[in-house]
């Protein structure tokens, strides 16, 4: 089967960087309002764009509320249902965080919600590293479409989608710029 290679040709721009910076701070604010301990609260960036997005908010909440809240990463790879349909050979890596998550409030944090089934897989994860007191999630876009009974707790912007069409998320850090654009799939 392979991976599927696609070019994504951008057809609208949602988030420019200042908007994305806006919806990043006001999911800050969120998380620290509807915490019971900041000093009890780690975030979880899911591989890839999740970790600067939540490197973003943690830096956020420092700004904030002067709490440093410590951020790990996540590589769901290992848990995801559709592994054959991504690539014959997956690079399989062993979940860790890099931070203690037992009995801690955990933001699972990640770029784009779309089935759900990255989120779960996220879980499935986190429950094999430790046991978390409580999980949340935050998502910098929520663009519907939903197959697992899935919610996010905190959204940067809802973005209504067509199946064909593709979320791209920019983040500075791994794409030397920052935005969000709808994109369609070139043949």
């Amino acid at each position: 089967m392979g991976n599927k290679i696609h070019q994504l040709s951008p057809k609208v721009r949602v988030m420019d960087q200042a908007a994305m910076e806006r919806a990043l701070m006001r999911l800050s604010y969120e998380i620290v309002e509807k915490s019971t301990d900041l000093s009890n609260l780690v975030l979880v960036g899911i591989l890839t764009r999740g970790v600067p997005i939540s490197k973003i908010i943690a830096a956020n909440i420092r700004k904030n509320s002067g709490e440093d809240v410590p951020v790990g990463s996540l590589d769901i790879t290992f848990y995801r249902d559709d592994l054959e349909r991504i690539n014959d050979f997956p690079k399989l890596n062993r979940p860790e965080v890099g931070i203690d998550i037992n009995g801690k409030e955990v933001v699972l944090v990640d770029d784009v919600l779309f089935t759900g089934r990255t989120a779960r897989a996220a879980i499935d994860a986190l429950f094999a590293i430790g046991r978390p007191g409580k999980i949340r999630l935050a998502v910098l876009i929520d663009r519907g479409h939903r197959e697992l009974p899935i919610r996010p707790d905190y959204i940067g912007k809802n973005v209504p989608t067509s199946l064909s069409e593709v979320v791209r998320v920019n983040v500075t850090e791994t794409d030397g710029r920052a935005n969000v654009e709808i994109c369609e799939i070139v043949k």
